[in-house]
């Protein structure tokens, strides 16, 4: 059932947003970077260690049957997440970095010199290091695709970059730096058009969009947990049953295997094809928590919160000299980028610690993207359905005062 959204009530189920950073509140914009967590999640790992915890499918007594079935509970929560078409297609990972290793290690065997892989300047890096991969060890081509003055993906650099032999495209979905949300759908059905298939990051789209990977038609899709509110340690990767299935497994050992002998193997079905030896259980299941509690809200009100949040920053911020917001693309994310001339994005954040404001400064595992925009480095707020107008406002005026000090 559906509650109303309340950012005061929904606050109260962050336990960390009572503390003081330096003798000031606490005001988190780094969320893009990791969520904070609910006491919904926190409780929901708490209670299954202490109630119900064993190893996972291999068990046939009591509390291996029950954590089993809370795992595969979550699964099918992630499925309905994201309209998958059964809880198989969901791939429970270390992380989105190892699903989209997964894939293009598994995709490694059929890469010849020449084939070309289709990237974004606007790549995090784990969308970027493992295409590399297969450029340094197996000839791939990467062919990038920049982006327009305001942070759209330029699609009709994208269009023309596609080709015969195109293997594989690799893109965001919400760019971590820009808040870019990119025209997803018109890029699953370009790349199918010229015969490659197409990996989504959905690191920071599945946070603050809602995701349908059959409305889509991805052939992958991967999911950050711990910017969804939930865990560490476990990532997701989607994929649908045809994709996986054509794709070797990543990793041997135990659960991912049919039967093995001193002279052969043969492996599982998806899902557990691809997830050797014991999977993050603890959090996949509080995953899940996260998931069954965020869907409480309505996710409409959710993303107009945090648009809103996003429009006062930039309004609040408007006057301040020499200051440059980095992606304005329609319909961003709220993720706002930014440089001032004269002042390094790593002291502003230090300083701004003292106000208690945290966000992030850095290249932001997005270095292509840096070269791209010209600068070596930006500072980066961002926002959470957590965060309030006067949390933005603190911000403001912490930022006038650390330009002021940074002179």
């Amino acid at each position: 059932m559906t509650r109303a959204f309340d950012v005061s009530e929904v606050r109260k189920e962050f336990p960390i947003l009572s503390r003081e950073v330096n003798g000031k509140p606490l005001i988190y914009f780094d969320s893009a970077a990791s969520a904070q967590k609910p006491r919904a999640v926190i409780e929901a790992m708490s209670r299954q260690m202490e109630t119900a915890y064993a190893n996972v499918h291999r068990g046939l007594h009591t509390l291996a049957n029950e954590t089993t079935a809370a795992m595969e509970d979550a699964r099918q929560t992630i499925a309905t997440f994201l309209n998958a078409s059964e809880p198989a297609e969901i791939i429970f990972t270390k992380g989105a970095t190892e699903g989209i290793n997964l894939v293009a290690s598994s995709l490694a065997a059929d890469i010849q010199p020449g084939d070309e892989i289709v990237l974004s300047v606007m790549e995090h890096h784990a969308n970027i290091v493992p295409w590399h991969f297969l450029r340094e060890r197996h000839g791939a081509v990467l062919k990038w695709v920049p982006v327009l003055e305001d942070g759209q993906l330029d699609m009709e650099a994208y269009e023309a970059a596609l080709s015969e032999r195109t293997k594989m495209v690799a893109m965001t979905h919400m760019s971590n730096v820009l808040g870019t949300v990119t025209d997803a759908k018109r890029m699953v059905d370009l790349a199918h058009a010229a015969g490659a298939q197409i990996l989504l990051d959905g690191c920071q789209a599945a946070v603050h969009t809602a995701v349908d990977v059959q409305a889509l038609g991805t052939d992958f899709y991967v999911v950050s947990p711990h910017k969804l509110y939930g865990p560490t340690g476990v990532g997701v990767l989607y994929g649908k049953r045809t994709a996986l299935e054509g794709l070797r497994p990543y990793q041997g050992g135990g659960e991912m295997i049919e039967h093995v002998s001193m002279d052969a193997v043969s492996y599982g079905d998806i899902p557990h094809k691809f997830e050797a030896g014991t999977p993050p259980i603890l959090e996949a299941i509080a995953l899940g928590a996260a998931i069954n509690w965020l869907g409480e809200f309505d996710r409409t009100a959710v993303h107009a919160h945090e648009t809103a949040l996003y429009q006062r920053a930039v309004e609040a911020l408007q006057d301040i000299n020499h200051l440059k917001i980095h992606g304005t693309a329609p319909g961003k994310g709220s993720v706002l980028s930014f440089s001032v001339e004269g002042a390094h994005p790593h002291d502003i954040s230090q300083i701004l610690d003292k106000y208690g404001v945290a966000i992030r400064a850095g290249h932001h595992c997005a270095q292509p993207l840096m070269s791209h925009l010209g600068v070596s480095a930006t500072a980066r707020a961002s926002f959470a359905l957590y965060n309030t107008v006067e949390e933005v406002d603190a911000f403001a005026e912490a930022l006038r005062k650390t330009l002021r000090m940074l002179g």
